[in-house]
Parts: C-alpha cells; structure tokens; sequence
C-alpha cells in the first residue's frame, strides 16, 4: 500500500496522486507550544503536507480560548484541539454555538500535575516519606487544606489550561481521589500553558495540570515538583485531537482526508525512537515551542525530572503518538470527557450521551487513511477502559489484531461505555446539576453493533 522516498518517508500508492480533487489546499492549523504538537510540525517539516498536495500555514496560538473562538470564525481551518473541546461544543456549551468534530486522536499522554516549592514542603512536613513514593497521591495535600481551613487561611489556588480541558479532570480526578472537594476546598483557575511557570513562580497559584514541557520548566528552574503524571493517572489516556468544525469538515472531506493521511504517517515517524531528538530540536525552534531542546529530549525519551536537582526517572511511554492505535479517534474517549462534563456540572441538561459522542468524534476517516496505509485498525468505536495492567490484544480489527497498552486508572476504576450513569454513580465525589435518574431514562442501553462488540473487544494481560 505504501512504498519509501529517498527520505526513508512512505508515500501513498493510490492509483492517482492525491490533489486533484482537493477542495482546498491552502490551509491555516492552529496550535498551541505544547510537545505535543509535534504531528502538526513533524507533517510540515518533513514535508508529509506536501505529499498531499497540501500548503499547510502552522500558527502559534498563546491559549485555547484562541484556538477555539478563531476555529469557530474560520481564522483558522482546523486546530490542534484539546479532546474535551468537540465534546462541549456538541453539548452547545461553548460561547459560540457552532459544532466541532474531532478526526484524528493526536497521540497519548504528556501531561503532569507541579506543585509549588514553598507547597510540596509544607507537604512534606506532615507526609513523612510519604511523597518518595509514585504514584504521588494527595493524601498530604488533603491535610494541608484541613490545616489551612482551620485557621481560616485562602483556599489554595490551582491552574489549569481551559475548563473542559482533560488538565482540568486530571486535576479534579487526583484530589477527589483523595477526598479533596475541587469545587469547594480548592480554587481552579483557567491559565494559557506558557504563562504556568511564571505565575507558579512569583507565587501567585500554588500548583497546575499542565502539558510539557511546562512542567519541566518549572522543575529545571526551582520552582516546582511533579507531583504525578497523566500516563500514572490513566495509563494511555487521550489527550489531543485535530479538530475543525463540523461545516467546515462537511465541505471539504477530501482535503481533511489528505490532512487526515499526512498526520497519521507524522505519528508513525514519531514513535521510532530514533527520531525523537530529531523531533526536540525541530519543537525548541521558536516558532513552535521555543524553549531549550534538553527540555524536550527528556520526556520525549521516556524520562522526567520530578523534582528540582534529582536524576531522571523512566517514564516509558510518557508521550504515544501511533502505537496501541494512539490516533484513532475512540468514541469511547469523546464519552468520557462528556461525563466529565456531567460530573462537575458543567451541563445543565440531559443528552443522548453516544449521539453526542458518535457527533463530536468521526472515525471514519482514520479507517479510511489506515487501510491506505497498509495498518491494522479497530472495528469498534467503544472499547471499556481500566481493565488493563499491562499490553493486550484488541481482537475487533482488521486486518489482524491490534496490540493496546495499559488502560488502567490510578485508583483502580473501570469505565464501561456501556454504563455511562453508572460510572458517574461509583464517584462520592461530584457536582451534578442533572438528575442521572434523568439521564439514565435517556440513556438506556441498546443492542446497537458498537454496544455489543464492546463486550469482545479483546484480551489483555495485567
């Protein structure tokens, strides 16, 4: 299905040359200086874009209210997107009322939560050597409110990227785990990605989900330590998604088709390990994330420094960008994050939850791009989540199954897409503003294909 350029790249063998029926091919990508942008860059540098016959201009966004509010008013064509964003839109939650899709996952992992210096010693103090241990739980932090509330201190201030980011539920899932209201013990406040370590450092937040390399940054300067991973609060779980709107991806299937091919064959190139550090000095250019390139190697090596002057620690699989189908667009996911919604009252009204789900996130065009390329593809669009310690096989693909990594969560949940309002049922803690009897009425279960491959969707090892 492919054959190897001169640059050691596959090309598409398609009978005719992609471009002829593109129905545009100079397009603006938004992104946001994040490592995990590098499918955007990597698909322009090496030229994947032009294989396409695509002129591809990548603009550098400081925040994603940016990237959101010029998507929706056609500044931009598409987007770097948090996986969160084509969700809310769907739900209509978004300040502009205009449908987003997401066509393409783009990759697993790399985010962490940092904690202030001046906080993770007060920590310490009553933790003992408590926090030597990772997964870091909160437990410390727990008791650190509780001291504060005695003497009627502020609530401490945490920062997150955007509120229906995954950084947000990140968050949120770590403290409640340990008890910790966020809505009530804590306050969250919404801060760009590279604004994080300079707010962190001149005091004003006390901690903050962020992707990398911000978290690192802040280790390397001294002014904060990691408390846990995303990867050790969900192992491989979704983070960024090229998203565009819904018209706008109605009107131009063939060119997010081509968009579509050239990112995929960015992410395979990313994951060889011999290209990772060639992938750090093409992110430490300024005009993509403009920071050192060391920052970048650790993590994208499988490495992270958690706290100020200790060694790297093996953090294997820190950033996934094609293996365990890394970019396929899992319905299942955009359903999660549509609970999470629900969860911390973000939504006001009940919805068909796997209509909003089979809207916002659109597979069909991975599976179309996947069997050009020669690569096995899932069959399902649901798979259930945190039923895996370890790699597994997922039987429902073609032409052969698929090898998965770990799915599992930090405090040994599970999440059946076949059961959403029983998921939100198993948490103490939440902010639910629908009745979930409401929701559970709306949401009955059906013997739809998805639903009932789900239950075989493969085997794993833990």
């Amino acid at each position: 299905m492919a054959e190897n350029t001169a640059g050691g790249r596959s090309r598409l063998k398609l009978g005719k040359r992609p471009g002829s029926e593109l129905e545009q091919r100079e397009l603006t990508l938004g992104f946001v200086p994040l490592t995990d942008c590098a499918p955007l860059v990597v698909a322009s540098e090496l030229g994947l874009f032009a294989d396409e016959r695509l002129d591809v201009t990548l603009s550098r966004e400081p925040s994603w209210a940016n990237i959101r509010d010029k998507v929706m008013m056609g500044a931009l064509d598409g987007a770097q997107m948090l996986a969160g964003m084509p969700v809310a839109s769907q739900l209509g939650i978004t300040a502009v009322r205009r449908p987003l899709v997401a066509a393409l996952s783009l990759g697993l992992g790399g985010n962490a939560i940092t904690l202030s210096r001046r906080l993770f010693a007060r920590m310490q103090e009553v933790s003992g050597d408590e926090l030597a241990q990772r997964p870091r739980t909160a437990d410390a932090l727990r008791q650190v409110i509780g001291a504060d509330r005695d003497v009627g201190a502020p609530p401490l201030t945490f920062a997150v990227v955007y509120p229906v980011s995954s950084h947000n539920y990140e968050l949120r899932y770590w403290l409640a785990a340990a008890g910790i209201d966020p809505d009530r013990d804590i306050r969250i406040v919404v801060i760009p990605p590279p604004q994080m370590v300079a707010r962190l450092r001149a005091g004003e937040i006390d901690g903050f989900c962020v992707g990398e390399p911000w978290n690192s940054l802040a280790v390397q300067g001294g002014h904060g330590h990691i408390a846990i991973t995303s990867d050790q609060l969900w192992r491989h779980k979704p983070e960024k998604v090229l998203g565009a709107t819904q018209e706008w991806a109605d009107r131009h299937p063939h060119t997010l088709r081509a968009l579509v091919r050239a990112i995929m064959r960015a992410g395979e190139w990313l994951d060889d390990p011999a290209h990772r550090g060639e992938a750090a000095a093409l992110l430490a250019r300024p005009e993509y994330v403009g920071i050192k390139q060391p920052l970048l190697d650790l993590p994208l090596h499988g490495e992270l420094v958690f706290d100020p002057g200790a060694a790297p620690v093996a953090q294997p699989d820190f950033n996934v960008f094609h293996r365990y189908a890394a970019m396929f667009p899992w319905r299942s996911h955009a359903l999660w994050f549509e609970l999470q919604l629900y969860r911390w009252g973000q939504v006001e009204a009940a919805h068909d939850l796997e209509a909003i789900a089979a809207a916002a996130y659109r597979p069909e065009y991975y599976r179309e791009a996947a069997e050009a390329l020669g690569w096995a593809c899932p069959l399902i669009d649901y798979k259930p989540e945190g039923l895996h310690a370890g790699e597994w096989q997922l039987a429902q693909a073609t032409p052969e199954s698929l090898l998965m990594g770990a799915d599992a969560f930090y405090d040994g949940s599970r999440f059946d897409p076949q059961d959403p309002v029983g998921y939100l049922e198993s948490f103490a803690i939440a902010q639910h503003r629908v009745l979930l009897d409401t929701l559970r009425h709306l949401n009955r279960p059906r013997s739809s294909r998805a639903a009932r491959m789900v239950d075989s969707a493969g085997e794993g090892t833990s």
